[in-house]
């Protein structure tokens, strides 16, 4: 049982990590490929080892949707069309600064989930809680904006941008709350990533073409696919494979609650590879990844410190009855 949790607690930081080091090297990417193409290849190949890897594992009987195909494609279209291709378009429209503003988006995911369960499922948050989500939007808002809200709001080149990775970012949180219930319903989380990758790449191919047939964007030469061949190697087997089935079954074995912890090292990751990499990091970067940080491991003391609470007062429950019995 230890050295399950030690696997699953590895797995979630390998996928934190992986998503941090994602942006710093598609910004390096999109001086090459333009992020439909670069998305639409790195999921694709994602796509056929999961297929191969569910058949190998679960049989053929895993590729049935037991009446569920409409759900899958809509989490699927979430993830792996409105995130893929929204966070990365919306990283290349911005530069530079993108690849920390789409990072800071990233771990903003806990809080944004809150926000969600509050609006559509009626699950209002402690006050506490939505201080830490504050305190989160707050963090996230001096890294896009550098400290200028007033330049940034009157330049339109950078606020639909953000907005697209803010859109994006959503996109993820719903997919991750749709796993939870396929996972209620007996799915393996290879399973729900294969078939959901499937038809929500299904989603971005066809966008993809569209986009094309507009002449926004071309078919990369094949000189562009053999520069970028190693980015595409990366984002395929970390943040793809393994970021995704990893994340999935990590947080199944240690609990959504320790797994938020590791959404930490996304920012971190992106920031320390940004200053290896020399690129300018402004006080306000640093700023509101520290707000960040705090919000989430704030939030995560308040929720243990609430569960072991309810844990309590129902022991305390259960000796009482024994006691009266």
């Amino acid at each position: 049982m230890k050295n399950t949790v030690v696997w699953a607690a590895m797995l979630c930081l390998i996928s934190a990590v992986s998503w941090g080091a994602m942006f710093p090297v598609a910004n390096h990417a999109f001086q090459h490929i333009d992020p439909f193409y670069f998305t639409l290849f790195r999921y694709g190949f994602v796509t056929i080892i999961l297929v191969v890897w569910l058949f190998w594992k679960e049989g053929q009987e895993a590729f049935r949707f037991e009446g569920k195909g409409r759900l899958l494609w809509f989490f699927g279209t979430m993830a792996f069309a409105v995130y893929n291709l929204l966070i990365f378009w919306g990283q290349d429209l911005l530069g530079d600064p993108g690849t920390m503003i789409a990072s800071i988006m990233e771990s903003l995911m806990p809080m944004i989930s809150i926000v969600i369960a509050w609006l559509f499922i009626r699950q209002r948050p402690h006050a506490f809680t939505m201080f830490c989500v504050v305190l989160g939007f707050v963090g996230a808002s001096l890294v896009v904006t550098k400290g200028d809200f007033g330049a940034f709001f009157s330049a339109s080149n950078a606020i639909i941008p953000s907005l697209l990775v803010f859109i994006a970012v959503v996109g993820w949180v719903v997919y991750t709350m749709g796993g939870t219930r396929f996972s209620n319903d007996g799915w393996s989380a290879l399973r729900y990533s294969t078939l959901s990758c499937l038809l929500g790449t299904a989603t971005a191919a066809v966008v993809v073409i569209g986009v094309t047939l507009t002449g926004y964007v071309s078919f990369p030469t094949v000189e562009t696919l053999t520069i970028t061949s190693p980015h595409l190697a990366f984002m395929v087997i970390f943040p793809g494979v393994i970021a995704l089935v990893g994340w999935n079954y990590g947080v199944s074995v240690i609990t959504p609650l320790n797994g938020l912890l590791f959404l930490n090292f996304v920012p971190v990751t992106t920031l320390v590879i940004q200053i290896v990499q020399g690129v300018s990091v402004t006080a306000y970067d640093y700023i509101g990844t520290v707000f960040i940080i705090l919000s989430l491991l704030l939030n995560n003391l308040f929720l243990r410190l609430q569960q072991k609470k309810r844990e309590t007062k129902e022991d305390f429950r259960g000796r009482l009855q024994e006691t009266e019995a």
